[in-house]
């Protein structure tokens, strides 16, 4: 056979045509929890934008289960609300009307009010029947962890997941999954009574977004990076998720948890997988997960083989200044924070990869609060070139070619590198290349909640962690947590800083800096 040119039509296309989406099969989705910030700002935009987009069947049927003394209409008008507030896409009354059709309320006085799941069995089953939804059911839980134990018993107990023939049962969790690693075995063990573990979607949302997915992209369709990607030109990684922001409102949640646990043990370390993973075979879940699993199971603490977390980790949380002009609250003056807290809103953490590609490399995590801008990106360092025929004038400044990975706010990718100034003399400075989505295409980016929703639905699973790697996630971070627990309390940082001394030590140690992103 005659190998076609690459820029010939190839016509061993796959059946499936990519111009023509994927739609979800009729079913109900039972969200408990809707009467919560994540589905009234999050959760329920992304419903009717994927109505609107045509990716929901019009036998799509959404059931809400909350504390409140609603009926159906109480709840249509509440989800009107927050998707006329919150979605990304046009109003439109004739989808608007379908989708609001498919909606029910059932009131729960408690998560342990036997009585009410009975309510919700009958209304899912009469849905079944009346909206022709085949038996699908998934039951997104976002809800508090402490929760899992009543809401899982009684599903199972109710008969909601009870297997049929022809039908599928799914389970969406939100994170946190688990507070260490032994509670999220417990966690998983909890889900597991209710659905098969190829059923249960751990939601990561950063794992939705466009440049995520393009890490993939980037590297495996690109001949030119993908020799370079290695120990022998990488010098070091560096992943960030930092926040101009306090903790808000949120106190309650994030001072049982910290910023480690927040966002290092799920989003930084999916990053982390996502950017040193081998090939896949293929995009489907089982291949991209076998690959992020053998990242993570390669993780290591020691530096040179030695163990030292004091080295390895640092922590940091905001004291009182000024950030954008306005004086701010130090982390232990917010509302809700206990008085003798020890949580840090700053943590950043050192490893390496104890495998032939990156031995050697080391990758930094870093993540926090009150920070001096708001970021979160990869940054590939590349090593120096070991020779310069260029003088030493000509090169003073020059800094390390680059490849940055913009995940938020604005998502794209920059490559820095070196280039001759205009002029007479010989004289070089660092430029950039970037690749911004806004600019490159005309289709609007969906919606991180969108994909994952849509893909829940579809039972397509390559953008959620499985249990393993939750549970390979735990056992770097655990160590990390228990050494902080035992090490006095967090250095106080400036707000508008990038974070407290001891990180930028962290990485002085080995002759680096952050970057100043």
């Amino acid at each position: 056979m005659s190998r076609l040119s690459p820029s010939a039509p190839n016509p061993l296309l796959e059946a499936r045509d990519l111009r023509l989406p994927r739609i979800a099969d009729p079913c109900v989705l039972v969200m408990f929890g809707i009467t919560g910030d994540l589905a009234r700002h999050k959760l329920l935009p992304a419903v009717y934008d994927l109505a609107n987009r045509g990716l929901l069947s019009p036998r799509f049927c959404l059931v809400g289960v909350g504390r409140r003394p609603w009926g159906d209409e109480s709840m249509r008008r509440y989800v009107k609300q927050a998707a006329r507030s919150g979605a990304r896409t046009p109003w439109r009354p004739a989808i608007w009307e379908q989708l609001a059709a498919g909606m029910r309320f059932v009131e729960f006085s408690s998560f342990e009010d036997d009585v009410a799941y009975q309510s919700l069995t009958d209304v899912v089953t009469s849905l079944d029947a009346s909206r022709g939804t085949g038996g699908n059911r998934a039951f997104y839980l976002s809800i508090p962890p402490g929760w899992f134990p009543a809401v899982t018993e009684r599903i199972a107990r109710s008969g909601l997941v009870d297997e049929a023939v022809g039908s599928w049962r799914r389970v969406v969790v939100e994170k946190p999954f688990g507070h260490d690693r032994a509670s999220a075995r417990k966690l998983d063990e909890l889900v597991g009574r209710i659905v098969r573990p190829d059923d249960v979607f751990r939601v990561d949302h950063y794992l939705g977004k466009e440049t995520v997915q393009n890490i993939l992209a980037l590297r495996f369709a690109n001949t030119m990076l993908e020799p370079l990607w290695n120990q022998r030109y990488v010098d070091h990684v560096q992943v960030t998720m930092a926040e101009d922001i306090g903790i808000g409102t949120r106190a309650g949640y994030y001072d049982m948890i910290g910023s480690a646990r927040d966002v290092i043990q799920n989003h930084l370390l999916q990053l982390l997988a996502l950017t040193a993973m081998e090939e896949p075979t293929s995009m489907e879940a089982h291949a991209v997960r076998t690959e992020k699993e053998k990242v993570l199971d390669a993780v290591r603490l020691e530096r040179d083989g030695v163990l030292d977390l004091g080295l390895s980790t640092a922590r940091g949380r905001y004291g009182v200044g000024f950030q954008g002009g306005q004086r701010v609250r130090s982390y232990l003056e917010e509302d809700g924070v206990a008085p003798g807290s020890r949580t840090e809103t700053y943590a950043a953490v050192r490893l390496e990869i104890a495998n032939r590609r990156w031995a050697g490399v080391p990758f930094y995590l870093r993540a926090g609060k009150r920070l001096a801008r708001r970021v979160t990106e990869v940054a590939v360092v590349f090593k120096q070139p070991p020779f310069l025929p260029f003088g030493q004038a000509a090169t003073a400044g020059l800094g390390a070619n680059t490849i940055v990975l913009r995940i938020q706010p604005d998502e794209g990718i920059t490559l820095r590198l070196a280039s001759k100034v205009p002029g007479t003399q010989m004289e070089l400075r660092d430029v950039t290349m970037d690749f911004g989505y806004g600019a490159s295409f005309n289709e609007e980016s969906p919606e991180a909640y969108e994909r994952l929703i849509l893909d829940a639905l579809l039972g397509d699973a390559p953008l959620f962690p499985h249990q393993r790697e939750v549970d390979l996630s735990w056992r770097i971070l655990d160590p990390v947590i228990e050494h902080w627990a035992s090490s006095g309390v967090p250095e106080e940082y400036r707000p508008g800083s990038w974070g407290p001394s001891s990180a930028h030590d962290l990485l002085a140690r080995d002759g680096r800096t952050w970057r100043r992103s």
